[in-house]
């Protein structure tokens, strides 16, 4: 007893110790990385004698982290020059500056502690160790007791099965609460079991098949989970909670997204929960700071309210434009909206559409191809679904044309024309309708590759721009659920985009050397949507592989999650012999959008119920498939309690006999009732009152062919069939007399031919590697390459452009050149004298007296670097007005021009171009070119809390100017 009392008196005191020592740093200091979505939940706490230590339950996997603050004024990598994997207790000096990810690799779940001795706070040094947890004995069974149990099983890729089982311990209740188990190996810590129950507030499912019952009421408890009262993130607000009545985006993202709460809010939740939704639209709304000028070519009505696109690449807007698809939302919300507060929503979404969509008018649209600009919606890890030499030119992406972004203008456009009209206000309506109707035949013109059956996902950039043989669900889905493709074309599209066995990928093919997230996965949202494209067009295959993907991955992973391997169905593939390649690299539980579609697959699929201006509509697809499985045990099902419009309704679906084994088709609608009496497949609210009951009988089988593309390869293998090639480079372009040579190195491999293009057109197929004459081309021929794999007809995507014509350059430092800020010199990371960070609001830049030797097209660029953030980070994207006037001081050229950030290299920080302005020029001439103003995000009011460039203190539209470029295309 005594030597217990004396060695508790002296961990008190060594307690005191280190509480009375000040810890060396004044601010909070946090592992941040994939496992904790990068969050702040895993505070350093201070040990003393310099140190810092945390313990976290980590997963299988190769997770990314960084040691960051909560509002990553601090952060600390081991090598700002390339990723390091961390190995076990050894010692790593961090750099205390931005950084590429470090990781940590884990075999299997395990706690580690991770150790930051900051004794010298200069030279901080992170060491990470296993820490030995015991054993937890053997798991209860939470079935015990249950009166009614249920399994699903599933088969693996590798010839096995997966086993989710279900129960409960009073079926005839009126509300049940369900226990849920797997056998697979979830992707984060915790028992392999959870309970959940339904809520008094949601519809919930009574099929004659529980499993199906209580995955509806999963997703139900999961919406829940996302609905908060206020929602944080790192960058914003220091992160301090925000209060918000909103939906945040999961488990591990406790904010919320422009594009992830829209996809969702149409995918189901804005039905369910329409004022949250339209609370959550809400947020992602802004008008100006108010101390921040607007340039003269800036459209803005009002304070300029405006749809906010998020954090990313090259600095957000307009290099990503997907902030628009706020507009499928918004237009599911005013469906579900009671009558006043659908009127007030509807004039607040009329001049956000409005202001955002002039503004991506002007900075975001090619006028002679007739389509926006854009990465593509979602897909927005640069190196996952672009070129890989895309991410040290996000120039070059910002001038690609995605063919799911088009979609979600079109969309915008077609909200905007209809609120206009109801608002009463004909020429706008009239205005918006056109840019619809002609953004839509672009698309076709533009982006329909026939050979394939499906529209290109993106075009490659300036310099080129040819559709490329890349395909995207999200996009095909888009396309054909706004209408944008007409019935032949859906056909084609759902019988040709491929499928894998556990349903589809997100893009195809495939990108070597890249692990998984959105290469090579399946996310359940597009699955959402490319069911909802399946029915429409009928496509029953498709469809039912749809339904098997989505209740899958919700009945083995116990939740929607964010996204999954797309060939083993696995939330992650431990690839321990490439471990780069290991992935999602980031996923997390009860997603939004997957939660979103997940209610919506059973809401407005399986039932049918859909809301419209004036009522709702009832068009259930079952399909044999479904019919004989799901719903085998049952001759009706019912989806109750569903809370529409202030009413509470039933809908019941009476189901006939199943049909033969092997039969394909859907069910059609023979009769649909309405508290007993016949109603058509759209009920005005008027005819519904609270408490009212919808019956559907359905008949007779529609038959279809089982048009589906199905392809399957080795989760753990890259090969060729479901891979692209490398996409090759051009070594060289040599003119000679009237003719031009192109070189095209073999990068792609022995299996490849390739394809040539000049200045967007194919020229010469199925090329061997080396030198190609292309006769009486022209002396401006600019050229890209693509490779394709004979066996597959897997294409890469296109090589760098190099154009015959070297350009006409001017430096910074030349004499004809004016600005408001003073010359820098060379410096250790800048081996040019440049104007240095250029770009306030009131800033001058001018080039007099600008000539050229021929009359032509002229693409000109600014020669720039932007370091305020990362390319991955960061509202600070350069975009700025520039103008080509004559020697009378009229303009010829003008328009938005974009100076994306650039890599921030420790070794070499090159120079990039921006996207050009073209400009038709005359020989002789005398031309000035000026730049001045136009805006990014940093200018809008929601943006004033975010931590980096372009925040707190204040906008950042700036970068460093080391000339022009003036290069001859036509």
């Amino acid at each position: 007893m005594k030597k217990s009392l004396i060695a508790l008196a002296l961990f008190s005191q060594s307690i005191a110790a280190v509480a009375a020592e000040a810890p060396p740093l004044r601010y909070d200091i946090y592992v941040r990385g994939a496992f904790n979505g990068w969050g702040t939940d895993n505070v350093l706490a201070y040990k003393g004698k310099g140190v810092y230590e945390t313990d976290i339950l980590v997963s299988p996997g190769n997770h990314a982290f960084k040691i960051g603050s909560k509002d990553w004024a601090a952060e600390w990598v081991a090598d700002p020059s390339a990723a390091v994997t961390v190995a076990l207790g050894k010692a790593y000096p961090l750099a205390t500056e931005a950084g590429p990810e470090d990781y940590l690799f884990s075999k299997q779940t395990a706690t580690y502690r991770f150790r930051v001795d900051v004794s010298d706070p200069k030279r901080p040094v992170l060491s990470v160790t296993r820490i030995e947890t015991p054993s937890q004995g053997p798991a209860a069974d939470p079935h015990r007791g249950a009166a009614v149990e249920a399994s699903l099983v599933f088969p693996t890729w590798d010839g096995k099965q997966e086993t989710a089982r279900f129960s409960t311990k009073d079926a005839q209740a009126g509300l049940r609460t369900y226990a849920h188990s797997t056998t697979m190996q979830l992707r984060d810590p915790g028992p392999q079991y959870r309970s959940y129950g339904e809520d008094a507030a949601l519809p919930y499912v009574r099929s004659g098949n529980l499993a199906f019952d209580a995955l509806f009421a999963l997703a139900g408890r999961e919406m829940r989970e996302d609905s908060v009262k206020e929602i944080r993130d790192g960058n914003y607000n220091g992160n301090a909670a925000i209060p918000c009545d909103c939906f945040e985006t999961g488990e591990k993202w406790h904010y919320v997204w422009t594009r992830d709460l829209s996809y969702a809010v149409d995918l189901g939740l804005g039905m369910l929960d329409p004022q949250r939704a339209r609370n959550s639209l809400d947020f992602k709304l802004s008008g100006w700071r108010a101390s921040v000028p607007k340039a003269p070519q800036v459209a803005s009505s009002g304070n300029g309210v405006q749809i906010v696109q998020d954090t990313g690449s090259g600095g957000s807007w307009p290099v990503s434009t997907d902030r628009i698809t706020w507009a499928f939302a918004a237009e599911e919300v005013l469906k579900n909206l009671a009558p006043q507060e659908r009127r007030t929503f509807a004039a607040r979404a009329l001049e956000a559409l409005t202001n955002t969509i002039e503004n991506d008018r002007l900075a975001a649209f090619d006028q002679a191809a007739g389509l926006y600009t854009g990465e593509e919606s979602f897909l927005d890890w640069r190196d996952q679904s672009y070129a890989s030499w895309i991410p040290s030119d996000l120039a070059s992406m910002a001038s690609a044309k995605a063919l799911s972004t088009n979609a979600g203008h079109y969309k915008a456009l077609s909200v905007a024309a209809s609120l206009a009209r109801e608002a009463g206000h004909k020429d706008q309506a009239t205005r918006y309708e056109a840019w619809a109707a002609q953004l839509k035949r672009a698309i076709n013109d533009r982006l329909w590759l026939d050979d394939a059956g499906m529209y290109s996902s993106l075009t490659a950039a300036h310099f080129d721009g040819a559709p490329l043989h890349k395909f995207d669900w999200l996009g095909q889905s888009l396309a054909i659920v706004t209408g944008i493709a007409d019935a032949d074309r859906a056909r084609r599209i759902l019988a040709s985009y491929p499928h894998g066995p556990m349903g589809a990928p997100v893009i195809w093919p495939q990108q070597y050397d890249m692990p998984v997230y959105h290469n090579r996965a399946l996310w359940p949202f597009v699955t959402g949507y490319g069911l909802r494209a399946a029915i429409m067009g009928r496509n029953v295959a498709v469809a039912d592989a749809a339904y098997d993907s989505l209740m899958r991955g919700a009945a083995l992973n116990m939740s929607n999650m964010e996204n999954l391997e797309w060939l083993s169905g696995q939330s992650v593939l431990l690839d321990e012999a490439h471990p780069n390649l290991i992935g999602p690299v980031i996923n997390s539980r009860r997603q939004l959008w997957s939660v979103g579609a997940y209610l919506g697959m059973v809401v407005r699929d399986v039932f049918g119920v859909s809301t419209t201006a004036d009522g709702i509509a009832v068009q259930p697809f079952v399909t044999a498939k479904l019919r004989a499985g799901v719903f085998k045990d049952t001759d009706r099902a019912t989806l109750a309690n569903l809370r529409l419009q202030g009413r509470t309704l039933s809908v019941t679906l009476r189901l006939p006999q199943p049909a033969p084994a092997g039969t394909n088709g859907y069910y059609a609608v023979e009769r649909i009732l309405v508290d007993g009496k016949p109603a058509s497949g759209a009920i005005a609210w008027d005819g519904l009152k609270d408490g009212s009951r919808i019956e559907v009988v359905l008949g007779k089988l529609v038959t279809s062919s089982p048009a589906i593309r199905r392809v399957d390869a080795n989760p753990y293998e890259e090969t060729p069939a479901v891979f692209g090639p490398r996409e090759p480079r051009i070594a060289a372009v040599h003119r000679s007399g009237k003719d031009n040579t192109v070189a095209i190195d073999a990068a792609a491999g022995p299996a490849a031919t390739y394809n040539l293009y000049r200045d967007g057109k194919l020229v010469a197929a199925k090329l061997a590697p080396g030198s190609w004459t292309d006769r009486g081309a022209p002396a401006t021929a600019c050229y890209a390459a693509e490779a394709v794999f004979a066996a597959s007809n897997n294409y890469s995507h296109h090589g760098i452009p190099r154009c015959v014509d070297a350009g006409v350059s001017i430096a910074a430092t030349d004499k004809r050149v004016s600005a408001s800020v003073p010359l820098a010199g060379p410096n250790a990371r800048f081996a040019e004298p440049h104007l240095a960070n250029w770009g306030k609001p009131d800033d001058r830049f001018v080039v007099n007296d600008v000539r050229v030797d021929g009359d032509g097209d002229y693409a000109v660029q600014v020669r720039y670097h932007n370091g305020a953030n990362q390319v991955n980070l960061g509202i600070s994207g350069g975009v700025k007005w520039l103008a080509l006037e004559d020697a009378s001081g009229r303009t010829v050229a003008g328009g938005v021009i974009q100076l994306p950030h650039a890599r921030i290299d420790k070794a070499n920080t090159p120079t990039v171009y921006s996207t050009p302005l073209t400009a038709r020029l005359k020989a002789g001439q005398a031309y000035r070119i000026r730049m001045s103003d136009f805006y990014n995000m940093s200018y809008l009011q929601s943006n004033s809390t975010f931590s980096a460039a372009g925040g707190v203190e204040g906008p950042s539209n700036r970068f460093d100017i080391y000339g022009v470029r003036l290069l001859k295309t036509r």
